[in-house]
């Protein structure tokens, strides 16, 4: 019987990943979704190299699938590829994080801020699910989990706008965010409050309040660059 893969030092630092079942082609998209949490949660680090089958031993499935997913992120300039290694994270630059947030707020608030008018309350509430579940990640301090919680939330209340290509483009902005700060979150116990922001902005939206759902909007965004993406 094969041996599993020898890790490198880096494959030894990374987080314990959820394990994955079910069809192969839901592995890869599986994989994919859970490294990108990993990348901009800050748990996969810019410059390290990452081997598809150190991977897969955390996803429990086989490294086809990782090394399949990997290059979907090389593809978005997530990660570079690494002959006979692996993949290396690629960096982001505190100017890249800035630009990202600045055009995030130009779109998100306002757009959010609408829903308040237009917004059905059955298509609000069908959101609870997902920010219960930021909560219950930020409680369990698991950041892919919440990471991959926020972005369902995020990505479905502004599909409530009815505009995809403003769905597409934030969606790109945040895979290429990185939040550094999450863990430090975690530590000083203040990612909870950042997680029940979720649950007061849909409170705000179904109560039509235009101005608390702005307000909680703007500090929430805030936080992607003032605290979230801070540095180590």
């Amino acid at each position: 019987m094969a041996q599993p893969p020898a890790q490198t030092p880096q494959d030894a630092d990374l987080p314990a990943f959820p394990r994955l079942g079910g069809r192969r082609s839901s592995y890869r998209e599986r994989v994919a979704e859970a490294l990108r949490a990993a990348l901009i949660a800050g748990e996969l680090r810019p410059g390290e190299v990452y081997s598809a089958p150190s991977l897969a031993v955390r996803f429990g499935v086989s490294a086809t699938p990782v090394r399949e997913a990997m290059l979907d992120l090389a593809k978005e300039g997530l990660v570079d590829t690494v002959p006979n290694k692996g993949f290396r994270v690629t960096a982001v630059s505190d100017r890249q994080l800035d630009e990202y947030t600045h055009v995030r707020a130009l779109i998100e608030i306002p757009t959010v801020t609408e829903l308040a008018r237009t917004a059905d309350r059955v298509s609000l509430e069908a959101l609870r699910p997902a920010a219960r579940e930021i909560v219950t990640a930020a409680v369990a301090g698991d950041l892919i989990a919440y990471v991959e919680a926020d972005t369902r939330f995020h990505l479905g209340l502004l599909a409530l706008a009815g505009n995809a290509h403003l769905v597409e483009v934030v969606a790109d902005l945040r895979k290429r965010s990185r939040l550094y700060g999450l863990t430090a979150l975690v530590k000083a116990g203040r990612l909870l409050a950042s997680a029940q922001e979720h649950l007061d902005l849909l409170d705000a939206l179904l109560e039509r309040d235009e101005k608390a759902a702005r307000e909680i909007m703007t500090r929430h965004l805030g936080h992607v660059r003032s605290l979230w993406a801070a540095g180590d």
